[in-house]
């Protein structure tokens, strides 16, 4: 599926980043490789938030760096395949995002899943599960995401989710230290929760691992330039930082970030 030229389809930056974290994009791209002849879509839907979480990466790029932390992101859209999804989900293949229709994706055969999900989604959370066992003591997992100010119409008063599986402390420290530290609405599993199926990859990677985690969602007209993006991530840092030392397993020091 993809081509020599294209690459692969999942990139780890700061592989030996020294933080007891490692992050998690899994919707970094929007990318589609050609022999998808783009899904059927517009140039506009194709940039457009349903075929990646806009300026995501960039905030998770910047984290790395502030936290010397490990990130694992795809590098293929979530409409090729979601990455935040187990191969049973027909939104792994999503058909429609919100009012964008996917042609590409409608009908697809069992053979046409299997194929997508070898390609990109099987790299992915290999790649995931060899960084975190490369770490000398177990990582807190802290993914990162962005979303609309407006979902079928109606305006978002979030402004940033945190959002937990089993384990809710960092959500819950995170979310002290937002309301201490910034002018941003902040809430616990908003603007989604469990229900609306986002939490795979704290559930695999996390949860059954015993590792706490948390999924971080941003507005994203918060973050959807570079300087808007780091400026979060500055914001963002000091936060994961400190829940990562309150809840990380024993033994696991966090450290300083760098400047």
């Amino acid at each position: 599926m993809l081509t020599a030229a294209e690459g692969d389809a999942v990139e780890v930056i700061n592989r030996e980043g020294s933080a007891p974290v490692v992050l998690v994009c899994e919707h970094a791209s929007r990318f589609i490789p050609a022999s998808l002849q783009g899904l059927g879509l517009d140039a506009e839907a194709a940039a457009s938030h349903a075929a990646w979480d806009i300026g995501a990466r960039d905030v998770a790029v910047e984290l790395s760096r502030l936290l010397d932390a490990p990130l694992v992101a795809s590098r293929v859209s979530r409409l090729v395949y979601d990455c935040n999804r187990p191969p049973e989900a027909d939104s792994a293949f999503p058909a429609q995002s919100e009012v964008i229709e996917v042609a590409g994706n409608r009908g697809l055969t069992e053979d046409e899943k299997h194929a997508r999900t070898a390609a990109i989604y099987t790299p992915f959370k290999t790649v995931l599960a060899q960084v975190i066992a490369e770490r000398t003591a177990a990582p807190a997992l802290v993914t990162i995401h962005s979303f609309t100010p407006v979902y079928f119409g109606e305006r978002r008063a979030v402004e940033l989710g945190l959002l937990h599986d089993a384990d809710a402390r960092m959500a819950e420290w995170m979310l002290k230290q937002a309301r201490k530290t910034t002018a941003l609405r902040a809430a616990l599993n908003a603007p989604y929760d469990a229900r609306d199926g986002v939490l795979h990859t704290l559930k695999c990677h996390a949860t059954a691992a015993g590792l706490p985690s948390v999924m971080i969602e941003i507005r994203n007209d918060l973050v959807a330039t570079p300087a808007r993006a780091v400026s979060m991530a500055a914001a963002l840092a000091p936060m994961i930082e400190g829940a990562a030392g309150e809840v990380v397993s024993s033994g696991a020091q966090t450290r300083g970030m760098r400047g």
